[in-house]
């Protein structure tokens, strides 16, 4: 295949109803390359009553590469009186990957009413803690978000921001969603993409907010090989990340549904790229 991606990642809310030992193994035998991490993963273990020590000991155990430790959404628009917490849960994900050896924290927009100025003012704050720990912050917009839900709005707000620690996270799901599909993104600088999200879009209007309604490539109307075709002309060589969670595949063998996703993959990228 000539493309430079680094490799597969299994999001772990593809197979959000699975213990999180065995959603680490499930991306392994399934054929994935690495895992990407949500903080409510550390948070349920934690209710299980594992430490934080133990929880990356299982992560480093299982042996794959972590592809992004996601943080607390919510602080791009946040009132001055949750900054800080949220900020602080900002820091605890910089932790975890530089313990992990991953070099990208990803965020979405999240909650949170403040305007543009405090927006772009949070962003730059943003930057300021990645940098600090040595990372890169990936900031993904949600077509369905309330203040960001065009791409030219998130880039605009990047760039006020003027950190170079903070990148765009690019979704398939929501490029498509968002009227932005195949090779919609083109106007986009490869400079400023840090990192990217995928799953296949039903022929059919979104199930929920966030949408649970994710397909595995080549089930629904995503055109995948202009969008793989055009990663690679950008010189794209970061990982992507299977994120599809569908309470449907929830109800499934993790093995199996990451299997699915891992193969379905492959076959659009070997279509892609011959």
């Amino acid at each position: 295949m000539h493309h430079k991606f680094r490799g597969l990642a299994l999001h772990l809310w593809t197979v959000d109803t699975t213990q999180f030992e065995e959603a680490l193994a499930a991306a392994k035998a399934g054929g994935f390359d690495a895992v990407e991490l949500r903080r409510v993963d550390f948070m349920r273990a934690r209710e299980r009553g594992l430490s934080n020590t133990e929880v990356l000991g299982c992560v480093k155990s299982n042996g794959l590469p972590v592809s992004a430790v996601g943080c607390e959404y919510g602080w791009t628009f946040a009132a001055r009186q949750d900054r800080e917490r949220l900020f602080a849960s900002l820091e605890e994900a910089c932790e975890r990957a530089v313990m992990l050896d991953c070099v990208t924290v990803m965020s979405g927009i999240g909650p949170g009413a403040a305007s543009l100025e405090e927006g772009v003012y949070n962003i730059r704050h943003a930057g300021e803690i990645v940098a600090r720990h040595g990372l890169r912050l990936a900031l993904e917009y949600q077509f369905q978000h309330p203040i960001v839900s065009r791409l030219e709005i998130l880039r605009e707000l990047i760039a006020k921001a003027g950190q170079k620690s903070v990148g765009l996270l690019l979704d398939a799901y929501h490029l498509q969603r968002g009227g932005r599909p195949g090779r919609g993104f083109e106007d986009v600088p490869a400079a400023e993409i840090f990192y990217v999200q995928y799953s296949d879009v039903p022929d059919a209007p979104p199930n929920a907010v966030p949408p649970v309604d994710r397909l595995p490539p080549g089930q629904g109307v995503v055109r995948w090989s202009e969008l793989f075709q055009l990663l690679g002309e950008k010189g794209y060589e970061g990982w992507v990340s299977y994120e599809a969670p569908n309470p449907a595949q929830w109800e499934r063998p993790a093995t199996d549904v990451a299997y699915e996703g891992a193969a379905a993959t492959r076959r659009a990228l070997e279509i892609a790229f011959g």
